[in-house]
């Protein structure tokens, strides 16, 4: 008997059916990764797989802060299913594979790699981007990474709570916040008292605080303390060297909107054990680079959850009948569709960009790739998935809306891009401070995207609307910059599309975003050439 539901989105390969995601990654530099990523994107696609993400979000973490004896154990339970995940990212190198691979796009790589997962299951995710963040950092402090490298390099997930020395593989968290400052570091209050020397290496007794601790079963976290000398960063292990449990007791787990399959906690430090690592008195500029990191991450992962909800509201389109005929017959529909599709390929071709940019770090015009742009496409595409995944779950209608569709959990994952490792006000006046500390790096990057632009008038009046915007005084420039981080994003992304992405679709992203009676909602496109941008996004 029809009943006009869609049959299941599964066992497909989410690389091979992403024309712009291929083609990115071997543009980019990243050709030898191919074959294990396409590998990767069966696995992925697999209906049981599916499955693991449903269940590791649907069985959320359970804390027991004592056993039955009531000793203190802060040890958290998950589900089996959490720990597939895990060792699915590690075995696809995904918290070192650039560490590990001295391939020149091995970043880029690693980013498609991180796109792929981020679509099938979010949560898992983050001890793993802390992990790959943490290491560049850990690597400054030769004696402590000695003891470090192999178990972090490690391709094998190790679930057991035990200290590092007894473990194949570790994990590293952080913790940054406390509850009087948030986003404010320097409101920090949590202590850190001399045990054995002092500073760079010492070990220190931290007491104090954090309002949110990621990942809190990590084997360690890097952490923000006040030193004698000022905000210092420290390696807080989670067991102490001597193989006793560290003080780091767990007072509740945040009960959060999404991102459900991962343990975000609050904590104290009772004269915890903690390794400075880096100079005193400057520990946010060093835990900074490890959050410039993660923030490319944050625009990798929503840039996915884009991906995987036009998919899901193309397959339902293209199966669900309505008023005699299929909605991706309906042109409004289609309109809809090919708006998202658009907005789905820039965001990739942007994160892919910026990956690149990591690969060539040494060049200037590269450093202001990622110094620059990297905090403004975190504000902009991490904003634009929240509006994304809701015009999606609308596509599929009530059926979206229901816990058993994926897109309840992409809607719900969404924000946390927005929020975590700094909120849009953050990332648009990191934006500012990083065009004023490399004037002549941004000059270089706004003349290769110029000629990107080849002579297209939309993308020029964008570039002098851009220009316009940052001409006045600094405290306009912060009154308008989340005006001017999207200018920035969506000229970049014209630019890229003009430069990579079909003529046809390149056109209807720059005229669309041009249009000022345009982008407040999709599926305002007036292009004629919508059957042709869902059949590259999604072949039929």
């Amino acid at each position: 008997m029809p009943t006009n539901q869609p049959p299941l989105l599964a066992n497909i390969n989410l690389l091979s059916t992403d024309a712009a995601l291929l083609d990115g990654i071997r543009r980019e530099g990243a050709l030898t990764a191919v074959p294990a990523l396409l590998e990767l994107g069966q696995q992925l696609g697999r209906t049981e797989v599916q499955q693991l993400a449903d269940q590791a979000n649907r069985h959320a973490p359970e804390l027991k802060t004592h056993d039955r004896f009531s000793n203190r154990i802060d040890a958290i339970e998950f589900h089996p299913a959490w720990h597939s995940l895990l060792t699915m990212l590690r075995k696809s190198g995904m918290q070192a594979l650039p560490a590990q691979c001295s391939d020149q796009g091995a970043h880029v790589a690693r980013a498609a790699g991180f796109f792929l997962h981020s679509q099938i299951e979010a949560g898992s995710l983050c001890p793993i981007t802390m992990s790959f963040a943490a290491i560049p950092l850990l690597r400054q402090e030769p004696a402590l990474f000695q003891s470090l490298q192999e178990k972090l390099y490690c391709g094998q997930h190790d679930p057991t709570d035990r200290p590092i020395a007894e473990k194949s593989a570790i994990l590293i968290g952080m913790g940054m916040t406390e509850k009087q400052g948030g986003s404010d570091l320097r409101s920090n209050q949590t202590t850190a008292r001399a045990l054995t020397g002092e500073g760079r290496g010492a070990a220190y007794l931290l007491n104090g605080h954090k309002w949110f601790f990621s990942a809190p079963m990590c084997d360690a976290h890097l952490v923000l303390a006040r030193a004698e000398g000022g905000l210092s960063a420290f390696f807080v292990p989670r067991w102490r060297f001597d193989g006793s449990k560290n003080t780091v007791q767990i007072q509740r787990l945040k009960d959060k909107c999404g991102n459900r399959s991962n343990a975000s906690a609050e904590v104290e430090f009772v004269d915890a054990l903690g390794v400075m690592i880096g100079p005193e008195g400057r520990g946010i500029q060093t835990l900074v680079e490890m959050a410039n990191t993660t923030r490319l991450d944050c625009v990798i992962a929503s840039s996915a959850l884009m991906r995987q909800a036009l998919v899901q509201g193309l397959h339902h389109a293209r199966h669900r009948m309505a008023f005699g005929r299929l909605l991706s017959e309906q042109p409004l529909m289609q309109n809809v569709l090919a708006d998202l599709a658009l907005e789905s390929e820039a965001a990739t071709l942007l994160m892919l960009r910026l990956a690149r940019s990591v690969d060539h770090a040494e060049s200037t015009l590269e450093r202001a790739w990622r110094r620059i742009v990297t905090p403004a496409a975190k504000f902009w595409v991490c904003k634009r998935a929240l509006a994304f995944t809701g015009e999606c779950m609308e596509v599929l209608g009530g059926n979206g809306y229901v816990e058993e569709s994926p897109l309840a959990r992409l809607y719900r994952e969404a924000p946390v891009n927005s929020i975590w490792e700094g909120s849009g006000n953050v990332m648009c006046l990191d934006m500012l401070r990083a065009i004023q500390r490399d004037p002549d790096g941004f000059d270089l990057m706004l003349a290769e995207l110029e000629t990107m632009a080849n002579g297209e008038p939309a993308l020029l009046s964008m570039l002098v609307a851009l220009r316009h915007d940052m001409a006045g005084p600094a405290e306009e420039s912060e009154r308008l910059a989340r005006r001017i981080a999207q200018r920035l994003v969506v000229f970049v992304q014209g630019c890229l599309m003009r430069q990579y992405a079909p003529a046809f679709m390149a056109e209807a992203f720059i005229a669309s975003r041009a249009d000022a009676q345009n982008g407040w909602v999709f599926g305002t496109l007036v292009t004629g050439m919508n059957s042709a941008i869902l059949e590259r996004a999604w072949p039929s």
